[in-house]
């Protein structure tokens, strides 16, 4: 679901603001858009399919950490229903239905993270969190986003729960990671997570939030994009100095030209920064050297990232059917040594 959210983003958040409602409109802006909504369904049904298998405890729940993950399912499925409803309004009532499963979907897993979240204050095992743990805030923030268009009006006070559920999310993370990385020895090469990106993505998601439903003030907006830049300068400083650490440990093809999963959420966080800046920049209509270089060149950088995991995702794809099928292969020679 990180893949669905970081194409979603990009063709709505990205792409949209800086070619257009044109390109959003056009065949190859709706390509982008029914490739994301492909995505969610095939990951819905696998997700669906491992239940019914019994095997969803085991991959999605048996690890505290890796619970917090169930939050791409309700971001993901945010994004898929705004992309729906914008491309496809004349079937806007499935956008309807989407939403409240979302909702629901949403509350489950708001309670499984608090007890998640319980379990791992009470066992004092801070050493294994990372920023998978904001995506309490992202899910939370995604949800305002979703009924914000879905549906018309939308009630303030429920808006403003969620943002203040939202950001109360975000700060109790803040205290488990910072917890993890002040309290426990580590390695900026082994220990330092990809996720730890939506330090930033969790807070742009949640000014972009604030921009939708209007009922915060401009001023404490301007307050939130300064600490998601700043965040967003601190953190990619650490990815940067990570970057060089491992090319000097493992050489540049281990360091660089290895796929794992959790490298979509760089992307991700890099389109919603570059969304809420582009947002932001509408509202307050300031000339600033900083906010017109992001609109110019974060666009190709997010474009240049997309294309990268791109090509890193599918060569992953590719490796595991290779690995796979060799060991298909000798085990069909294990149990068939005559076959041949």
């Amino acid at each position: 679901m990180a893949i669905v959210m970081a194409i979603g983003i990009v063709t709505q958040g990205v792409l949209l603001n800086y070619f257009g409602i044109q390109f959003f409109q056009h065949l190859f802006g709706k390509i982008l858009c029914i490739i994301s909504l492909s995505l969610w369904f095939a990951f819905i049904s696998s997700f669906f399919i491992a239940t019914l298998n019994g095997k969803f405890k085991v991959i999605h729940y048996s690890n505290v950490i890796n619970r917090f993950g169930i939050g791409t399912w309700v971001a993901g499925t945010s994004i898929s229903g705004i992309l729906f409803y914008k491309q496809f309004s004349h079937w806007g009532f499935i956008s309807v239905i989407i939403a409240f499963i979302n909702i629901v979907l949403w509350f489950i897993y708001i309670g499984i993270s608090v007890k998640a979240f319980i379990e791992i204050s009470r066992t004092k095992s801070y050493q294994n969190v990372h920023g998978i743990l904001l995506l309490t805030t992202v899910s939370t923030q995604s949800i305002v986003l979703l009924l914000n268009t879905v549906f018309n009006e939308f009630p303030d006070i429920i808006n403003l729960s969620l943002l203040i559920i939202g950001f109360c999310f975000y700060l109790v993370c803040v205290f488990f990671i910072f917890s993890r990385y002040f309290n426990y020895s580590w390695s900026i090469q082994k220990d330092w997570n990809n996720t730890n990106c939506i330090l930033h993505g969790a807070l742009s998601i949640s000014g972009i939030a604030c921009l939708v439903t209007g009922i915060i003030s401009i001023d404490i907006i301007r307050w939130i994009w300064r600490a998601a830049f700043i965040i967003f300068i601190a953190v990619e400083a650490m990815e940067l100095s990570r970057l060089f650490r491992r090319i000097k440990h493992y050489g540049y093809k281990e360091a660089i030209f290895i796929y794992d999963v959790t490298q979509w959420s760089r992307v991700f966080t890099f389109a919603m920064f570059y969304t809420f800046t582009a947002l932001f920049h509408t509202q307050i209509f300031i000339d600033s050297f900083v906010i017109e270089s992001i609109l110019k060149i974060g666009v190709w950088v997010v474009i240049i990232l997309l294309l990268i995991e791109l090509m890193l995702s599918i060569h992953g794809a590719i490796e595991t059917y290779k690995k796979s099928s060799k060991e298909i292969s000798k085990e069909t020679e294990l149990n068939y040594p005559y076959y041949f």
